[in-house]
């Protein structure tokens, strides 16, 4: 028996391949959307992808269950309380699939989510009776557990859940053999919990040892500590919930009517109509040069996350992207769900080398540059800025540049009519990624006196420049 993890270190995301080298049969479990790598890898080995398991419906991404089945003929696994729309086979605690040496057993562990189920793997030429390693999906992760309190949940309070997980941790998984490895859906930098680690195994004795959520606690206890302090999700988590559970096209479909070259005529054209202008290019690279009201998602950080955070499912996306990168941005796209795709500029920037009139740039300026302007110390920059940090509370009150407004990135367009204007604005956040993503949806909403400070948080306090702390 073999088990390979395949990480998405964009989407913080796992995904596994159980392979029996006996029956020349595997079982692939929460797969992402584009589902190559599972396909070849099988190919290459022998294989035949006999099912595809869903731990539960993905918030953060839209599985490729849909894609297996259509490309491997596998059949659809989820547990016994998941309402889908497809046709699958619903399996309850203790049911199983065996495969020459490979049993993949079910363990109902809802919390996370009402229909989540945890995957025991038992390599039956070592050990009938103990499980080699456990699945667990986000019910339990290295660090922490599934969050309870997502909306995807509808209809279930984050109570119930949190009740639920209480159950499935202590009573089910924590009672698993000590040796037993432990394989999560997600590591750090998802927002399916607060405390991820950035390991991608473990085992069940490390995690009752280490993990805050596995300590002896009442439910009570339990309870107030898995729901406090935990990420906001991004608005698309509950679009994919529900997209997980449907009958829909496959990625390959959608990319037949998204993937399609477009001239710069139609790309204005199409924006006027309403279109999303979206450059993923590095921020550095569209600060000194860009279509004017693009929007700035670099590929090279958690772009899935802040397109769905940031962009309409409603309105046609265009892609402007470096060479090459055109099918990237919108494979990454289709994997949140975000199946809109108008297309792409055909020649990238390229296109625009003799209209300077669409061009536009953004301004960045360093932290002690900054530090003078709003001491006063540069008349030549106009009146004194309004410095935006566009980081998440916590970030905010764990350090700040003093005087700084706090307006985290997913509400930006929202609460842009607290900032006054006619007043210059500093954006920044911690190293300069989403101040990027920040300053170019300023600029598209006309706040054209609009900086980026290079470098971010980091950059101010690497200078020795004075923080605020303890506020919000």
């Amino acid at each position: 028996m073999k088990i390979q993890q395949y990480y998405l270190a964009c989407l913080s995301h796992a995904s596994y391949m159980i392979m029996d080298e006996k029956s020349k049969t595997a079982a692939v479990v929460d797969p992402q959307r584009d589902v190559d790598q599972y396909l070849r890898d099988a190919a290459a080995g022998g294989y035949r992808i006999q099912d595809v398991f869903l731990t539960h419906f993905h918030a953060d991404f839209v599985a490729g269950h849909i894609e297996l089945r259509e490309r491997a003929g596998a059949t659809i696994r989820l547990g016994m309380r998941a309402e889908a729309e497809f046709a699958c086979v619903k399996m309850k605690d203790g049911d199983a699939v065996e495969f020459g040496d490979v049993r993949l057993e079910v363990l109902e562990t809802p919390g996370h989510t009402p229909e989540g189920i945890s995957i025991l793997v038992y390599d039956l030429a070592q050990n009938r009776t103990s499980p080699q390693a456990v699945l667990t999906g986000d019910t339990l992760f290295i660090g922490d557990v599934g969050r309870p309190d997502l909306l995807a949940s509808i209809g279930v309070t984050a109570d119930e859940l949190a009740d639920m997980l209480y159950d499935s941790i202590t009573n089910k998984l924590a009672k698993l053999p000590d040796a037993t490895l432990v394989y999560p859906a997600h590591g750090a930098g998802s927002m399916c919990g607060k405390a991820l680690s950035k390991e991608t195994v473990s085992t069940i004795a490390e995690q009752k040892k280490f993990n805050y959520a596995l300590q002896p606690m009442s439910r009570e206890d339990f309870k107030k500590i898995v729901t406090a302090d935990q990420p906001e999700a991004p608005e698309y988590f509950v679009h994919d919930a529900i997209l997980n559970r449907k009958e829909r096209p496959s990625l390959d479909a959608a990319m037949q009517s998204t993937f399609q070259a477009l001239s710069l005529e139609e790309v204005t054209r199409m924006h006027r109509a309403g279109a999303q202008l979206l450059d993923v290019r590095d921020g550095i690279d569209f600060e000194g040069g860009h279509l004017r009201e693009s929007v700035n998602i670099a590929l090279s950080g958690k772009y899935a996350t802040w397109c769905g955070s940031v962009l309409s499912r409603d309105r046609p996306i265009i892609v402007i992207a470096g060479e090459g990168g055109e099918k990237e941005a919108v494979i990454r796209l289709g994997r949140i769900g975000f199946d809109n795709v108008g297309g792409y500029l055909a020649g990238g920037m390229g296109a625009l080398l003799h209209h300077e009139d669409l061009l536009e740039r953004t301004e960045r300026i360093t932290a002690p540059a900054l530090a003078e302007w709003l001491g006063g110390g540069r008349t030549d920059a106009g009146a004194i800025p309004v410095v935006v940090d566009v980081r998440s509370p916590a970030e905010h009150a764990s350090g700040s540049v003093p005087g700084s407004v706090n307006i985290p990135l997913p509400h930006l367009e929202e609460r842009v009519g607290e900032l006054p204007r006619g007043t210059p604005v500093v954006v920044h956040c911690e190293g300069g990624y989403r101040s990027a993503i920040a300053a170019s949806v300023l600029q598209k909403l006309g706040r054209k006196e609009t900086r980026d400070l290079v470098g971010g948080f980091k950059a101010w306090a690497a200078a020795k420049l004075p923080v605020a702390s303890g506020h919000v």
